[in-house]
């Protein structure tokens, strides 16, 4: 009994000194997902691993371009799920990686594009979300049009009315948020057969904020602690 008891006022007392840290990003279901109890398992990984290194990680959902200015700002400590770009390698520093994603565009129903490299999207309308980074070589190419809103949903809304050609996602996140969001959609789209990209994810936070070396350190040093314990395999395997 003595000994429970010491462990609670030990548990009280690190969770009283522990740093709290802000992270921000928009709902990107089923890696960060405000309607999930533990708010996607991007949230969970990143929790389980500021965690092991005394840190406490609160999440705030907001509009994507908003998060990534508010991380660039120091307003914000974090971005949990970020591609590295060339152009954000200006204003965030970046983690080592810990997820992938793959890309994959996304066609009405009956439509023959299939994607064989960049040519092949001349004269095209991509649809893609403000801010997002998708890879240096789709955000500079010149060959066609890459009108932007702010969510991914939205795209789909414009791809099925017919006002765009084309939309730009990971397959797991845009089914999600589809069947979600609209899951009549789904019969009137499909997935482009050959991926565009594999992106891998990061924990970035802002050259801006004094603490940015200090808490990239923090997570890099707690997932691979979480990786030894096997927390992180059961997190993932929980998808």
């Amino acid at each position: 009994m003595r000994f429970l008891v010491s462990l609670g006022l030990l548990l009280l007392s690190f969770s009283l000194h522990a740093e709290k840290i802000i992270a921000a990003g928009d709902p990107w279901p089923p890696f960060l997902d405000p309607n999930q109890a533990k708010k996607g398992i991007i949230v969970e990984i990143a929790t389980a691993a500021f965690a092991s290194q005394g840190y406490e990680l609160e999440m705030h959902f907001v509009p994507w371009a908003r998060a990534i200015k508010g991380v660039k700002n120091a307003q914000y400590d974090l971005l949990l799920a970020t591609w590295i770009t060339e152009e954000r390698k200006n204003f965030l520093k970046f983690s080592d990686t810990y997820l992938s994603n793959n890309l994959r565009f996304i066609k009405r129903k009956g439509d023959k594009f299939e994607y064989a490299g960049i040519p092949s999207l001349t004269g095209k309308s991509l649809g893609v979300v403000r801010d997002y980074g998708y890879g240096d070589d789709l955000l500079t190419a010149t060959n066609f049009r890459r009108p932007e809103t702010k969510d991914f949903i939205s795209n789909v809304r414009k791809l099925v009315a017919g006002r765009i050609d084309l939309a730009i996602e990971d397959e797991i996140v845009a089914k999600a948020i589809i069947l979600k969001e609209q899951p009549e959609l789904m019969d009137k789209i499909e997935f482009v057969t050959t991926p565009y990209s594999t992106e891998t994810l990061h924990v970035a936070s802002g050259l801006a904020n004094a603490k940015h070396q200090e808490f990239i350190h923090a997570f890099n040093k707690g997932l691979i602690e979480i990786k030894n314990s096997g927390e992180f395999d059961r997190i993932i395997n929980s998808l």
